[in-house]
C-alpha cells in the first residue's frame, strides 16, 4: 500500500513558513474518518490562492535544498495535489524560470507583463513571486541611490519624493495579476467545496456497502458504480487531496477485503491492477535514462498521480513488492536530482567568488576615488560594468545569498556617497569660481571704455590671465558669463587696435617726412664757414626731432641719419663729444618743452645706468692691462686695449656731460615752477 506522510511540503516562496491546521469539513465529517493534516498556508487567503511546486532544481532562489529522500515523496504527492485541483495547474512545468536576478527593473515588467497577458493566472505565481521579489531589491536599491543624491545636493530627507514610473507601471501589472488570481480563486471555491462534498458522501456510500445484505453480485456492481462516481466527481481542495485519496483507499481496500466471499471478482480486479502497477514501474525505472532532468521528474509525478487516483489495490501478496520496485524506480531519479543539486553547487561557488571579486573590484574603486571630472566618470562607467557584470553572474548559495546582496548594496552604496561628496565640493568650488569670474567681468566692463592705454592695456592682459586660471563654473552660467567677459575685453581691444592703426598710419607719414630730411642732408654741402655749416646741421636735427616715431622694422633710418651727421662733423673737425652733446642738445629741448618729470626722471636713471658701465668696463679693461705689464706697447694686443680704454673714457666724458646737461634743465624747470608759484601767490595776496 502506498504509505504516504500525514506532514505536507513546507512551502518556502519568499523564504516565509507560514502553517495551519486544517480540517476536511463536511456534514459527513465525522463518519469518513478522514484525519486532521497539517497544512501550510497557500497565499493570504486560502481561498484565493495556492500553493506552488517546488522547482526540480531546489528553492525559489534557484539554490539547492539539501532532501532527505523522504520528503521526495511528500513532495511528489503535494504537487500532484496542486494539479488535482485544477487541471490547468500542469502547465506551469512548461513555463521557463528565466534568470530575474539578472533583469532589470524594466525588463522584469515587460515579463511580468507578457506571463499575465499570455499565461493562466494559477499557473504563474511562482514567476510572479520570483518576479516581485528581484524587483522590490532593485527598486529599493534604486531609490536609496536617489534619496543619496538628493540629500547630498543640499535636500532635506523628509522632504525626498521620487516618482518612478517603471514601478507605477510595475504595481499597475502586479495589481492586474491578483484581481485575476482573486477573481479565478473566487470561482474555483465553490466548485472545489461541492466536490468536496460529492466525493465525502461517495465515501460514506463505499464504507456502507459492508454492511449491506444484498446479493454480492449486486454489491460488487453498486461498487463499480461508486468508483466511476468517484473519477468524475471532480478536484477538491488540495489542502483536502491526499486525505481524501487515502481516506478512499483505505475503504477500497477494506471492501476488497469484504469481498473474500467471491474470490473471483476480487481476484480478477486485483489482477488487471497488478498489470497496471507493473507497467508504471517499467515507465518509471526507463526514467533513468531520461537526460532532461526536469522533464524525467514531471513524468514521476503523473506516474504516482495514476498510481494513487486511477489504479486499485492489488493482492496482499504483491503489494509490498511491488511499492517497493516503484518506490526504488522514483529513489534512483531523486538520486540523479542529488547529484545535480551537488553540481549545481559547484557552480554556485564559482559564482560567489565571481561576485565577491566584482564586491572587492568596487570597494576599490570606491576608496581611490578620482580627484577631477574626466577621471571619475570613467570610474562611474566602471562600476556600472562591474554592476552589470555582478547581475550576470548568477546565483550563489542560498545560505549567503543575501550576505552578498547586502555587501554588493552596500559597496555601491559607498562609491556613490563617495560621487556625490566629490560633485558636492565641485559645486561649492565651481561657485567659488563663478564669483572670483563675475569680479574680473565688472573690472573689465569698468575699464573697456578707458583712454588711459598704457595702464588700462596690461591691465586687461592680467585680466584675461587670471580669467584662464580660474576653473570651471556651473554649467548654467558658464557660457553667458564667458560671453559678457570676452565681449568686453574685445571692445577695449578693438579701440586700442583701431588706436595704433591710426598711429600706425602716423609713423608711416613720420617715415616718409625723416626720408625726405634725410635726402636733403645728404645732399648738403658744405660752405667753408664752420659756424654757418655747424647751424644748418643743428636745423637738421631739430627737424628731424620734431618727427615722432617711425614703424618698428624702419627704425634703422636713425642709424643712417647719424652716420651721415658723425661723417659731416668730422669734415668740420668737430670731436665725437660735441657731436654728441650737439645731438642731445635737441633731445634736451624737447624734454624741456614736454615738462614731463617722469621722463626726465627716465633719462636721468638710463645716463646714470650707462656711466656705471663704462666705469665698470674701464676698470676691467686696466686691470685686463696689468697682466701685459712685461708685454712692449707696440704689441697689438695691448695698443686694442689702449684703445678701448680710451674710447670708454671718452664716452664718460660724455654721459656725464649730458647727466649735467639733464641737471641744469631740470634746476631750470624746478626754478621756473618756484617763480611761478611765488607769482600765483603774490596775485592771491592783491586780491
Amino acid at each position: 500500500m502506498l504509505e504516504e506522510k500525514d506532514e505536507q511540503l513546507q512551502d518556502n516562496v519568499g523564504g516565509e513558513k507560514k502553517s495551519e491546521t486544517t480540517e476536511v469539513t463536511s456534514n459527513s465529517e465525522k463518519s469518513a474518518d478522514i484525519p486532521k493534516v497539517k497544512e501550510e498556508e497557500a497565499t493570504e487567503d486560502p481561498s484565493k490562492g495556492k500553493k506552488e511546486d517546488i522547482p526540480a532544481t531546489g528553492n525559489d532562489s534557484g539554490e539547492p535544498t539539501a532532501e532527505k529522500e523522504e520528503d521526495l515523496q511528500e513532495e511528489i504527492d503535494e504537487s500532484n495535489a496542486e494539479d488535482a485541483e485544477d487541471e490547468d495547474n500542469r502547465v506551469r512545468h512548461q513555463i521557463p524560470i528565466l534568470d530575474y536576478h539578472a533583469m532589470s527593473m524594466e525588463n522584469l515588467v515587460g515579463e511580468l507583463q507578457r506571463l499575465v497577458k499570455n499565461e493562466k493566472v494559477q499557473a504563474i505565481k511562482k514567476h510572479v513571486d520570483g518576479i516581485k521579489y528581484e524587483f522590490d531589491l532593485k527598486f529599493q536599491d534604486f531609490i536609496e541611490h536617489k534619496k543619496e543624491e538628493f540629500v547630498s545636493n543640499g535636500g532635506n530627507e523628509i522632504d525626498f519624493r521620487y516618482n518612478s514610473v517603471t514601478k507605477r507601471q510595475f504595481n499597475e501589472v502586479y495589481t492586474e495579476y491578483r484581481e485575476k488570481r482573486d477573481q479565478y480563486y473566487k470561482k474555483l471555491e465553490h466548485n472545489l467545496k461541492d466536490n468536496l462534498e460529492n466525493r465525502l458522501a461517495i465515501i460514506e456510500e463505499l464504507k456502507g456497502l459492508v454492511n449491506v445484505e444484498e446479493d454480492i453480485n449486486t454489491t460488487y456492481k453498486n461498487f463499480k458504480d461508486l468508483q466511476e462516481r468517484w473519477r468524475t466527481a471532480g478536484p477538491v481542495p488540495r489542502t483536502n487531496y491526499n486525505d481524501v485519496w487515502r481516506t478512499y483507499h483505505h475503504h477500497i481496500e477494506i471492501f476488497y477485503d469484504f469481498l473474500h466471499l467471491n474470490r473471483e471478482l476480487r481476484d480478477l480486479d486485483f489482477k488487471h491492477n497488478l498489470e497496471e502497477k507493473l507497467r508504471l514501474i517499467e515507465r518509471a525505472e526507463a526514467l533513468a535514462n531520461e537526460p532532461d532532468l526536469s522533464k524525467a521528474f514531471q513524468e514521476l509525478q503523473t506516474l504516482h498521480k495514476i498510481w494513487k487516483e486511477d489504479i486499485g489495490p492489488v493482492d496482499k501478496e504483491h503489494r509490498e513488492l511491488i511499492w517497493e520496485a516503484f518506490s526504488n524506480a522514483t529513489k534512483a531519479l531523486h538520486q540523479r536530482r542529488q547529484d545535480h543539486y551537488k553540481e549545481m553547487d559547484k557552480v554556485y561557488e564559482q559564482n560567489l567568488v565571481k561576485k565577491n571579486e566584482i564586491i572587492a573590484a568596487i570597494k576599490d574603486i570606491a576608496d581611490n576615488m578620482a580627484n577631477n571630472h574626466k577621471a571619475l566618470q570613467q570610474q562611474m562607467k566602471k562600476v556600472e560594468d562591474l554592476r552589470e557584470s555582478f547581475f550576470k553572474a548568477g546565483k550563489v548559495p542560498q545560505k549567503v545569498n543575501e550576505q552578498t546582496w547586502a555587501s554588493f548594496k552596500e559597496t555601491v552604496r559607498n562609491f556613490n556617497r563617495n560621487k556625490n561628496a566629490y560633485y558636492k565640493n565641485l559645486k561649492k568650488d565651481q561657485q567659488e569660481n563663478l564669483d572670483k569670474k563675475r569680479a574680473l567681468l565688472e573690472l573689465a566692463v569698468s575699464l573697456k571704455d578707458s583712454e588711459d592705454y598704457d595702464t588700462v592695456t596690461p591691465e586687461m592682459k592680467r585680466i584675461q590671465n587670471e580669467w584662464k586660471k580660474i576653473g570651471h563654473v556651473p554649467r548654467k552660467y558658464s557660457d553667458k558669463i564667458w560671453n559678457e567677459f570676452k565681449n568686453a575685453c574685445n571692445h577695449y581691444f578693438d579701440r586700442l587696435h583701431s588706436l595704433k592703426n591710426e598711429a600706425h598710419k602716423e609713423e608711416e607719414e613720420n617715415f616718409e617726412k625723416k626720408n625726405a630730411c634725410m635726402d636733403r642732408l645728404k645732399a648738403f654741402e658744405l660752405s667753408g664757414d664752420k659756424q654757418k655749416d655747424l647751424t644748418s646741421i643743428k636745423e637738421f636735427i631739430t627737424e628731424w626731432k620734431t618727427y615722432g616715431r617711425v614703424p618698428f622694422n624702419k627704425k634703422n633710418i636713425n642709424v643712417k641719419f647719424n652716420k651721415i651727421l658723425d661723417a659731416l662733423f668730422n669734415k668740420l673737425d668737430v670731436n665725437k663729444q660735441e657731436a654728441e652733446l650737439m645731438k642731445y642738445g635737441n633731445k634736451i629741448q624737447q624734454l624741456a618743452n614736454a615738462d614731463n618729470e617722469r621722463a626726465i626722471y627716465n633719462e636721468r636713471t638710463f645716463i646714470r645706468r650707462k656711466i656705471e658701465e663704462s666705469k665698470s668696463e674701464i676698470n676691467q679693461l686696466e686691470n685686463n692691462l696689468q697682466f701685459f705689464s712685461n708685454a712692449s706697447e707696440d704689441s697689438p694686443v695691448v695698443k686694442e686695449v689702449i684703445k678701448n680704454i680710451n674710447n670708454h673714457k671718452e664716452a664718460l666724458t660724455t654721459w656725464k656731460a649730458k647727466l649735467k646737461k639733464l641737471n641744469i634743465l631740470e634746476n631750470n624747470l624746478n626754478r621756473e615752477a618756484e617763480e611761478a608759484e611765488m607769482d600765483d601767490d603774490d596775485v592771491s595776496e592783491k586780491e
